[in-house]
């Protein structure tokens, strides 16, 4: 009788917590049914499942005895659950604990009947478990809690050791996507490894982090800019994935590749920048086109996973001090590299993400139905950009825009719609690539759709900066392995990082030295200053020995510590 009294009361935690584990589970697959994290990797989550584990013991540990003990133990963990979720839809962006500062701005956000629920949500459990402490065990509490503390304290004394052990034996931590680092890790794991990048983040840049001075250093060269710009408008668009596939040396084709409308707008003019990533990571394209200094990836794998939205004064950002209208818009969904807060650091005062994927703010782009594609077209893209320029131009005729555009058709892996756009080119090689047949059809319907926007851009308005460049060469099927045995730009030296360049100044396609996507920055400033920019700077694209790489590393330090207040 004993030893069955002794086996219940052990097996009832048991029970109880695999109670706790089916209801996160279906509590995934509700939040994944309404546009939240996926559910189905929740197996993979071991280390969120022992944290679970610990704070549901810690919180039962705490309570007095009695009935609803058990459900009160549960209501935390859920807490943080739906904190989580409702932060990621709402926002789009993965919570951390940074992110409790914006608690109130997202209650102005939701309607008066959500806010007043959600606060519900969040406090009545709270007053339950505080009301039903069991506080005349204060030692018992205590030593519940000393685990907690201690993570605390490593986390924030020992972050690195911390992230490097976490690292180890966690699932991947998808350097594209918070999001899918959470699906593969958890929610309560990440955001605990996050906070620990964030520490070890402090400790590097302390050095470096002098608001008033960096203040002041942008302030003069706003000034120096201001006394030579001419205040023209700015289009860059950073294409996805975006291969000519006529750099490959030994390919053949059965038409050529490109279409007639982009030939004869481009011809030989095509100019090439060098990306710091192969086949994935496009924030990292995007870091160095945007801030003009490289992504060394000294402070993260991915530098937006460390922007917070303060104000870092990248290209947008200078831009936005002289009077410019700084407009981002992405085809794609806003939690993919922390999107929000980095183009906020950035500068940029205006985000445009499809409204299919973001409600927080009103945005002109609509992603649609895709289809078999899976990504938005170019030209469905380019297209409503281009009514978006034309409402700019006829509404705010006296300021100038920086219109920025990330697109994501080009997306591996080159899916086509055999409807719209058939496989109408066939590749001939010794090195068969399935992807690459797909990636080269795509550049034939993408250089149409960019050679058509390109036309009517400069129509609505020519004396203007366009730029399109490429954020990276796509993987393919085998990686490296398919470009160096097709030889793609010859192999030369890194080959597999240079991407096509467009650059036309006043209607007219103009062709550059190679340069190094963080140089970018510098192609725009010379333009908006007739050259004087360069006056003063050694410019890569007008052939001039610039700064090596290493060199810039204070100068992306101190960006970086103040992207990451």
């Amino acid at each position: 009788m004993a030893m069955t009294f002794q086996s219940d009361k052990l097996l009832r935690p048991i029970k109880l917590f695999l109670m706790v584990l089916v209801g996160l589970y279906f509590y995934s697959l509700f939040m994944a049914s309404k546009g939240g994290f996926a559910s189905e990797f929740l197996y993979r989550q071991w280390l969120e499942m022992v944290f679970v584990l610990y704070l549901y013991t810690l919180v039962y540990v705490i309570l007095k005895p009695g009935k609803a003990r058990a459900l009160l133990a549960v209501m935390p963990i859920f807490l943080l659950y739906i904190i989580h979720d409702v932060f990621y839809l709402i926002y789009g962006k993965v919570f951390r604990f940074t992110n409790f500062s914006e608690v109130p701005e997202l209650l102005q956000i939701v309607p008066l009947t959500s806010a007043i629920l959600l606060v519900l949500i969040i406090v009545l459990p709270l007053l339950l478990i505080v009301g039903r402490g069991n506080y005349r065990q204060p030692l018992t509490i205590l030593l519940a809690l000393a685990p907690l503390v201690f993570l605390a304290v490593i986390i924030k004394t020992s972050p690195t050791a911390f992230a490097t052990s976490f690292k180890s034996v966690a699932h991947e931590i998808v350097k594209y996507s918070d999001g899918k680092s959470v699906e593969n890790n958890g929610r309560l794991a990440m955001l605990m490894y996050r906070e620990a990048q964030r520490s070890a983040t402090l400790e590097k840049i302390e050095p470096y982090r002098d608001r008033e001075q960096y203040e002041q250093q942008v302030t003069q060269r706003v000034e120096t800019i201001q006394q030579h710009i001419t205040p023209r408008n700015v289009h860059l668009v950073v294409l996805e994935s975006f291969l000519d596939p006529r750099l490959f040396k030994d390919l053949k084709f059965s038409q050529s590749p490109v279409h007639p409308d982009f030939e004869k707008r481009f011809g030989d003019k095509l100019g090439l920048s060098i990306s710091p990533v192969f086949g994935g990571a496009t924030a990292q394209a995007e870091f160095e086109v945007l801030c003009g200094v490289p992504a060394f990836e000294k402070l993260s794998s991915v530098e937006f996973n460390v922007f917070t939205g303060s104000r870092a004064h990248c290209l947008p950002g200078i831009l936005s001090a002289l009077n410019y209208r700084t407009i981002a818009s992405n085809a794609y969904k806003p939690n993919f590299f922390n999107a929000i807060p980095g183009y906020q650091g950035m500068g940029f005062n205006e985000l445009q993400f499809p409204v299919e994927f973001y409600s927080a703010m009103p945005s002109y782009l609509h992603f649609g139905e895709p289809g078999v594609e899976e990504y938005l077209f170019d030209k469905s893209l380019l297209d409503q950009n281009l009514g978006f320029v034309k409402a700019h131009l006829q509404q705010h005729k006296d300021q100038p825009m920086f219109n920025y555009m990330m697109t994501i058709y080009g997306h591996t892996p080159h899916l086509l719609d055999p409807e719209l756009r058939p496989e109408i080119i066939q590749t001939r090689s010794s090195y068969a690539d399935d992807h690459l047949q797909r990636s080269t059809n795509q550049f034939y319907y993408r250089s149409q759709a960019i050679a058509q926007y390109v036309e009517k851009l400069i129509e609505l308005d020519k004396n203007s900066l366009i730029i399109l460049i490429a954020d990276h060469v796509p993987p393919l099927r085998n990686g490296p392995n398919t470009f160096k045995a097709l030889r793609y730009m010859d192999n030369a030296e890194h080959s597999t990082y240079y991407n096509r360049l467009a650059i036309i100044e006043n209607g007219q396609v103009v062709k550059y030295a190679p340069i190094h996507h963080y140089e970018l920055p510098d192609v725009v400033l010379n333009y908006l200053t007739t050259g004087q920019h360069c006056q003063t700077q050694a410019c890569a694209h007008l052939g001039k020995t610039t700064t090596p790489r290493d060199a810039r590393l204070g100068a992306y330090l101190s960006l970086m510590a103040h992207a990451s207040e």
